[in-house]
């Protein structure tokens, strides 16, 4: 590549490797800015409060007198819309007298103005006025000049994913990048003419939204479902607690636990006290192993990568697992042994850390997919995966109550030993009961039908999909319409062609 003095000059004088990207970068926006105006002029937007950090409550008996706070890190969660299951600090009620500006009561796309080196992480997210919060600092609110803009405003939102957009907003720095006036002033993001392209976008940024917000929906149903079967089906015992007794401390072979708490000892009873019974994960017919240790010292040198390569292995990690079932990140290893591999009907577990107790179960038949040491991996012999899927579901159920902190052991978050598994009860739920479950997390009978769709037709093809659709289903959808959506904007970007079709599956 051949650099002009006067390219160095408008790069501040910057001689760095790392800053000749920014030349033929900056030529790329040009290209587009003789075409097309700049998007970002049609919509206005403010930026936080600072609000003062002494003000925070993050754990109080009565936040229902207080308002939710949105952070940079809500907004840089990798998800797609802002929702309420999110961790909040909270302030009090008294600032929507005096900073009622600040408070995001209608929609709002929500992008940061700080962002680490990854430029792979997100920076924005909708807000969908779901619930009220304020806005805290270095978070931009923007919103539609025109509300019946709708396509342009997700457009414009879809667009704020794209790495093309993330170089621009984020502008240059090291490990942290902010955005100054000079970085917003620059940022372009091109107003198409093309209203079907436009429209095209806008559909598959709405179809990402309204399928992250059903997976949630689903473990929501998870968690109520069990909840009620468990309440409405006890037998005639009351509760009452009891401090521990000497066969019991005998029995458990320890003093510090948390297993003789109240909160503990109500939610094992009303396990214990199902009408059905219960009974432990190898009652079940379950074992359990760790994963594969993957170091230099028992399996030799390995190679990683962030793609896949022939006769790599997929690295499934606990610390990848969402509470929701789903892998927000893969990772490849290279290694010439025959590892631990996972197969279908199996969970991976994670026992370890501060967000300890998130699964999956492998629904499909996977080759060469393994986990690390880090996670514990559940297994069974008859492959019923409607039974595995029951298993990881009440362990969600259990998370949910923080009854798997409850049993952890040790520093920095605990860790859940195997050696305590035989003092989890699992109910004894019928087999329709499982099944209702595992659809909610599973269901191969839903038909995604938008392969052959078009622009009039599109969103209740996928609606349909959407309605049958198990969190599993619903996460592949999302992770396949968010490369097509990636690969249109490279597209745009470049200013090649592009072909309207949903065909992302």
């Amino acid at each position: 590549m051949n650099i002009k003095f006067d390219d160095i000059i408008s790069n501040d004088y910057i001689l760095s490797n790392d800053s000749f990207k920014w030349i033929e970068f900056n030529k790329k926006i040009d290209v587009l800015k003789s075409k097309y105006s700049n998007l970002l002029d049609r919509f206005t937007s403010f930026d936080g409060f600072a609000f003062p950090s002494r003000e925070y409550v993050t754990r109080h008996k009565d936040l229902q007198n207080k308002t939710k706070l949105i952070q940079i890190s809500n907004v840089n969660d990798n998800a797609w819309l802002i929702i309420e299951g999110q961790k909040f600090e909270y302030l009090p009620n008294s600032y929507i007298q005096n900073k009622k500006k600040y408070l995001l009561d209608e929609e709002y796309i929500l992008i940061s103005l700080t962002g680490g080196s990854n430029l792979e992480m997100d920076i924005s997210s909708y807000f969908d006025n779901s619930f009220n919060a304020f806005l805290n600092q270095r978070i931009s609110a923007f919103k539609a000049i025109n509300k019946k803009e709708k396509d342009l405003y997700f457009y414009f939102y879809g667009f704020t994913k794209s790495l093309f957009f993330k170089e621009q907003w984020l502008g240059r720095g090291g490990i942290q990048k902010n955005t100054g006036t000079k970085e917003r002033k620059n940022t372009f993001i091109p107003e198409l003419s093309d209203s079907k392209l436009i429209k095209y976008i806008s559909f598959l940024t709405q179809s990402i939204i309204n399928k992250e917000k059903l997976i949630r929906n689903r473990h929501d149903s998870i968690l109520k479902l069990i909840h009620n079967e468990l309440i409405i089906n006890q037998k005639s015992n009351t509760f009452n607690f009891k401090y521990p007794t000497y066969n019991e401390i005998n029995s458990i072979e320890r003093m510090d636990t948390n297993l003789y708490r109240e909160d503990f000892k109500k939610i094992d009873f009303s396990i214990k006290n199902y009408k059905n019974g219960f009974q432990s994960i190898f009652d079940l017919g379950f074992s359990l192993s760790r994963g594969q240790n993957l170091q230099v010292s028992n399996i030799g040198k390995s190679i990683y990568s962030n793609k896949h390569f022939e006769d790599f292995y997929t690295l499934m990690l606990p610390k990848h697992l969402s509470k929701y079932g789903t892998v927000d990140a893969k990772e490849f290893i290279g290694n010439a042994k025959e590892l631990k591999t996972l197969k279908q009907g199996d969970l991976i577990f994670g026992a370890e850390g501060f967000e300890k107790g998130r699964s999956i179960v492998i629904v499909e038949e996977k080759e060469r997919t393994i986990t690390n040491i880090h996670g514990i991996t559940i297994q069974q012999e008859e492959n019923d995966l409607t039974k595995a899927i029951f298993v990881k579901c009440f362990l969600d159920y259990l998370r949910d109550n923080k009854i798997i902190d409850l049993f952890a052991v040790g520093g920095n978050g605990g860790s859940l030993a195997q050696k305590y598994w035989h003092y989890i009860p699992f109910p004894k739920f019928d087999v329709n009961k499982q099944k209702e479950l595992a659809k909610l997390y599973f269901n191969p009978n839903a038909i995604n039908n938008t392969q052959k769709a078009t622009l009039d037709n599109y969103l209740d093809l996928d609606n349909a999909f959407n309605e049958e659709a198990g969190i599993y289903e619903l996460d592949k959808s999302v992770k396949a319409i968010k490369e097509k959506l990636n690969k249109v904007i490279d597209q745009i970007v470049n200013d090649n062609d592009i072909e309207i079709d949903f065909n992302y599956l």
